[in-house]
């Protein structure tokens, strides 16, 4: 029997959802691809090299005969921290280059719909490497994702999260990322390894503490309190606005409706 392969991103907000395969009860059930940049898991997975994987969720509306795999997700409520806005100190309002980190493109949607819909300016986007020092040299403003964001000096910059804008201005939650597939069902229960791996958080925190400069019991705080990896109904909600907003400002082709397996 083919073992199924899968793959994710590497930054500490997923690690929950894959411990169970690096370590815990799938593991050498599945193969599993693990890169620093999320949009190269939606690139294996149009290209069928992979049968599910942890997708930035506006992959959903360019992958074709694509499906959600329910409920889990990486996700947040009210603030995520590990997805900002960095100025030099200017308010948002003010800002009129944004240099972008383009490894996830559901972040790089969220702020030009922040900028487009909410604040009512259409800065100049450039694409750039993640390095905030670098981006801030060429641009008022930067896109800083995954566990970089974490590291943000909030001495020397201003930082805006981009769940607390986001509820700010709709009152819903949002989904980041969700496992996908272009099969109609799934033989991996997602779920079940999601559980093992949240029961485990506090185990994982211990990891990253070498890493990201928050300490243990911060790092498990990010982990549990403000990442979600249940989609709660205002997060679903959150994700269907947040493709009708994409719709309406032309940053997708069509608002597709949701499918699941």
């Amino acid at each position: 029997m083919t073992v199924p392969r899968i793959s994710a991103s590497s930054y500490s907000n997923t690690a929950p959802l894959i411990w169970s395969f690096l370590y815990g009860q799938n593991h050498g059930k599945v193969e599993i691809i693990l890169d620093t940049a999320p949009a190269r898991s939606a690139e294996l997975l149009a290209r069928d090299r992979v049968d599910a994987a942890l997708v930035p969720v506006i992959a959903y509306q360019y992958i074709e005969n694509v499906r959600l795999i329910p409920d889990v997700c990486v996700g947040a409520q009210e603030r995520v921290r590990s997805v900002c806005l960095v100025t030099k100190g200017a308010d948002l309002s003010e800002v009129n280059s944004v240099s972008l980190d383009i490894s996830s493109k559901t972040s790089v949607v969220l702020t030009k719909l922040i900028f487009r819909e909410f604040i009512g300016v259409e800065p100049q986007w450039r694409d750039e490497l993640p390095d905030v020092d670098t981006m801030l040299r060429t641009s008022d403003c930067a896109l800083i994702i995954g566990d970089p964001a974490l590291a943000i000096d909030e001495t020397k910059y201003r930082k805006f999260d981009l769940v607390e804008i986001w509820r700010r201005y709709t009152g819903l939650g949002f989904v980041f990322a969700m496992w996908m597939t272009r099969k109609e069902s799934s033989k991996i229960d997602f779920a079940a390894a999601r559980d093992e791996g949240v029961g485990r958080i506090g185990e994982i925190a211990s990891n990253y503490v070498s890493e990201i400069p928050l300490g243990r019991t911060e790092m498990e705080t990010y982990l549990s309190k403000n990442i979600s990896y249940s989609v709660a109904v205002s997060m679903r909600e959150g994700m269907e606005e947040y493709f009708k907003l994409s719709e309406k400002h032309k940053l997708i082709p069509a608002n597709k409706s949701l499918a699941f397996i």
